[in-house]
């Protein structure tokens, strides 16, 4: 039976996953009450499958965005809504089906048992991992523990987390980036900068093939440009918060 929570919910983004969804709809559903999918623009057809599904569960919730705006959008409109709704944290993961359902309440527990914290997953790769990605994923954690002066982030990329709602929601108003690719490291690093501290847990992850209804939107030279942007600004944010940082260092 799915655990239920008036203070927790899973938070899925959905863009054009194709028919693998539905499997991560179940798989969370049959861990967790209450799960809410924000699909953000699906041209695919799985809209409206999963409008379907959810008016026969009432632990099933989808928003639907009339335009594709990108994840970190699409997080903070969910946010907002579990915000009004009384909820008080969300653990996002992906809807591909590269990340573990079946971890989900023990990643809720970790957040209740420490509130105010992030609890990060890190990846542990089998043998379908591009290695590409596995060996580039090592320097954005290098830049994102460097902006935080070594605060303890485990992974930056790994999307599969629980965040503190209000505090996520804060940092993403103040200004206006982090609504694409650039989302989950940014997260990150600036929640680091808000004194929400991480807790990590292992978590496998698997990359899917076309044969078992993979399908990525990751453009190799796009979303590593975007990357760069990213750590140019964050390493400007950094050097202004510098001083604070090094305080909260020296007497943590």
């Amino acid at each position: 039976m799915p655990i239920p929570s008036t203070s927790h919910l899973v938070l899925i983004p959905s863009y054009n996953p194709g028919s693998k969804v539905y499997d991560t709809v179940r798989e969370a559903r049959a861990q967790w009450n209450p799960v809410w999918v924000v699909v953000d623009g699906s041209t695919d057809g799985t809209a409206d499958g999963l409008c379907a599904l959810a008016s026969q569960d009432d632990g099933l919730h989808v928003i639907t965005l009339p335009t594709n705006q990108g994840k970190g959008a699409a997080v903070l409109q969910g946010l907002e809504e579990a915000l009004r709704a009384g909820f008080t944290h969300c653990l996002c993961m992906d809807s591909d089906g590269q990340h573990p359902a079946t971890l989900i309440p023990r990643f809720m527990e970790a957040s209740r048992r420490a509130p105010d914290a992030m609890v990060l997953g890190v990846p542990v790769f089998d043998a379908s991992a591009p290695a590409l990605r596995v060996k580039g994923r090592k320097i954005s954690n290098w830049w994102a523990n460097l902006e935080t002066l070594w605060m303890g982030i485990g992974d930056s990329l790994y999307g599969f987390r629980v965040y503190p709602a209000a505090a996520l929601r804060d940092v993403m108003q103040g200004q206006r980036w982090m609504r694409r690719f650039d989302f989950d490291p940014e997260a990150v690093v600036r929640l680091c900068w808000r004194g929400v501290r991480p807790v990590n847990l292992p978590a496998p992850v698997k990359y899917l093939r076309a044969d078992e209804g993979g399908v990525s939107h990751f453009n190799y030279w796009r979303d590593n440009r975007l990357l760069t942007w990213m750590h140019i600004r964050l390493m400007v944010g950094f050097a202004v918060r510098l001083p604070l940082l090094l305080l909260r260092k020296i007497f943590s």
